[in-house]
């Protein structure tokens, strides 16, 4: 089954960014639009210039990770909730936010997936992941918001 994206792309001349694209995506909440979803921005994000191939893999995985949490912790796979992805791309970086309109949580209470205890647990790895691929990460205060920054090297 394909599930319909909406996608827009439009140019910036002051904000955001100067010079800035701007794309932004709304998916359902559902896991089977995640695949496609980080294809489209994936393939906005790196065109214009010499791909990278290690940055292309540290925002695919970046933006799976954050679209999987978004919809099944955030919106619970709830059909009439969406994930909202917005990317801001300047010559210099890549920033997406990824939004759900589900009650957010406190990223501060999340455990350590590294700790002898969480070794074996079968999910909490996706922010770790995040974390340690993107040069920066911000979260709204009502965690339902995440903003990733990623320089272009």
């Amino acid at each position: 089954m394909s599930v319909p994206l909406r996608l827009i792309v439009r140019q910036s001349g002051g904000t955001p960014a100067p010079q800035a694209t701007v794309v932004t995506v709304t998916l359902p909440s559902d896991v089977s639009a995640i695949e496609e979803a980080v294809a489209l921005v994936e393939r906005h994000c790196m065109s214009g210039g010499p791909v990278n191939p290690r940055l292309r893999f540290r925002l695919q995985v970046a933006l799976a990770e954050a679209l999987a949490n978004a919809v099944v912790y955030g919106n619970g796979e709830r059909p009439e909730l969406r994930v909202h992805v917005a990317a801001e791309l300047t010559p210099d970086l890549i920033r997406i936010t990824v939004t759900d309109e589900g009650p957010g949580f406190d990223v501060h209470a999340v455990p350590d997936p590294c700790a002898p205890d969480r070794l074996e647990a079968t999910c909490g790895r996706g922010i770790y992941l995040i974390r340690n691929l993107v040069d920066h990460l911000s979260y709204n205060d009502r965690g339902n918001s995440l903003c990733m920054t990623l320089r272009r090297r």
